[in-house]
């Protein structure tokens, strides 16, 4: 089998700006293997949402190429499932509707039961009549990510997602997605400035550490999986969140 299949997903050369000639990427390279979770971390403005543009399909390169699947895809828009930092529930439509916007995309005669029964496996079936307003943050944020898995991709991009959650729910959300990643087996890539969630929730974290980004730094986190949170406290992981935050220190000062 050729090698590249084992990609989920690769930037191949990849350059892009905005105004000429300040690039934001120059000739960047990268892959995600397939079934592997991703968190990519950077001092803001550093570029990390205009890779997810690219990724999402509502930007394309300047120079080189995007593969998905082993496969070079111009037209990324509706190929990749894509949960923001803010959840952006359409207020006036009821959390079945919303989370089965995916599937009326490409079939107005969807299987409405299938939408009842995976709302029922993330934890939903009593909220599906419901509006978004009348939801907790953890629960928005759960009918997003059922919305992005209902796009059928097996790259999922995560931007930042539990940020705007108060601590006890963004610790209970970070256990709940590992547990819903467990069984989806999905590729993430995942934006956080949070280096302790990037660790926990990661098999390796992206650093990116300048613009424009001309390489990104790949750190393995060495924990086994299943994951808890006691192991954050080993004197690797301590070591390890102490010297990228030492990093960083030095990038804002």
């Amino acid at each position: 089998m050729d090698k590249k299949h084992d990609y989920v997903l690769q930037f191949k050369d990849v350059s892009f700006y905005y105004d000429q000639p300040h690039y934001i990427l120059n000739k960047l390279n990268f892959q995600v293997n397939k079934g592997e979770f991703v968190s990519i971390v950077g001092a803001s403005g550093t570029g990390k949402s205009t890779i997810f543009r690219l990724l999402v399909g509502l930007e394309q390169p300047t120079e080189g190429s995007i593969f998905l699947n082993g496969y070079e895809e111009t037209n990324r828009l509706g190929k990749v499932g894509y949960m923001p930092q803010k959840d952006l529930l359409i207020p006036w439509r009821k959390i079945a509707e919303n989370v089965a916007l995916p599937l009326e995309g490409k079939n107005k005669k969807y299987d409405k039961q299938l939408v009842l029964n995976r709302l029922k496996d993330f934890g939903l079936e009593h909220v599906y009549n419901k509006y978004p307003h009348e939801l907790s943050g953890g629960m928005r944020q759960r009918a997003s990510f059922l919305r992005a898995i209902l796009t059928g991709s097996d790259l999922l991009l995560l931007d930042e997602p539990f940020s705007a959650l108060d601590a006890m729910t963004k610790l209970y959300m970070q256990e709940w997605l590992l547990e819903q990643w467990n069984q989806t087996k999905s590729s993430i890539v995942f934006i956080t400035h949070d280096i302790s969630e990037a660790l926990f929730l990661s098999d390796k974290v992206f650093v990116i550490s300048e613009t424009p980004i001309h390489t990104i730094e790949e750190i393995n986190v060495p924990l086994k999986r299943p994951r808890s949170r006691q192991q954050l406290d080993e004197p690797s992981l301590i070591n390890l969140k102490n010297e990228l935050i030492d990093y960083f220190k030095m990038k804002v000062t």
